[in-house]
């Protein structure tokens, strides 16, 4: 992972071998990225990518998804995204979230939890817990906010891929891009335009965004425990036995 900072411009990139996807070390630095880029002075907007041009995250690793052994570890698992998406919607700044390729159970919750995402027509989506025996319990409370109990309860029930024009018919797209050319060009027009605009008032906005979410580190704890204890279940096992 690494952050850059360009004329205000705080450019979050996260990589990983398997897909971008997110083991726990991956998911706690950049929730501490977004937070000290959050409290710095000279950031006006931060941009959420992942290298490649391929996917933009398969979720939650399924190394250590397979390591579990007890409730306690599988809440040390499921932890990681709740720190994030708890990160992003208190970041006081505006996060534009670039979504080049597919998107599965956790980065969707990524990114719901972002304040403006941009995507190419590759992106699309797939919650994929109920087919390993869980549930989109801790990334539904973004999901849910961004695009409604009924288009969520879809995606969670029909654990099947969405395209990126669902994506953005239903909110999870704020634009949508042909290409990856046009996509990048899309995401460096929008972080330009937002980093010339008053960040006092881009704070209040974003307090606006995610009002009503003030309970949410307690409900995500409980989620938390939830998800930890199903990871334990045969059938999960079973599921995700490599």
């Amino acid at each position: 992972m690494r952050c850059e900072i360009t004329a205000g411009i705080a450019t979050i990139t996260f990589f990983h071998p398997k897909s971008n996807s997110l083991p726990g070390v991956l998911l706690t630095r950049i929730a501490e990225e977004v937070a000290v880029t959050g409290s710095n002075p000279d950031v006006r907007v931060i941009v959420l990518r992942s290298d490649g041009k391929k996917a933009f995250c398969a979720g939650a690793s399924f190394d250590e998804l397979r390591a579990v052994r007890d409730a306690e570890g599988g809440k040390r698992f499921f932890s990681g995204f709740a720190r994030l998406i708890l990160a992003m919607i208190r970041c006081p700044k505006f996060i534009v979230t670039r979504v080049q390729g597919k998107a599965v159970g956790g980065a969707v919750g990524v990114i719901a939890a972002s304040d403006y995402a941009i995507a190419s027509e590759a992106a699309e989506l797939r919650l994929s817990e109920l087919a390993i025996g869980i549930g989109p319990f801790i990334v539904g409370l973004p999901i849910e906010r961004k695009i409604g109990l009924a288009a969520f309860s879809a995606m969670a029930v029909d654990a099947d891929w969405r395209n990126a024009t669902w994506g953005y018919q239903h909110g999870l797209y704020a634009e949508l891009h042909s290409d990856i050319d046009a996509l990048d060009a899309a995401v460096a027009r929008r972080a330009a335009t937002l980093s010339q605009r008053n960040p006092e008032t881009m704070a209040q906005l974003k307090k606006i965004f995610w009002s009503g979410t003030e309970d949410w580190e307690e409900r995500l704890d409980e989620r938390v425990a939830m998800s930890g204890t199903l990871v334990l279940s045969e059938f999960t096992k079973k599921a995700v036995k490599g």
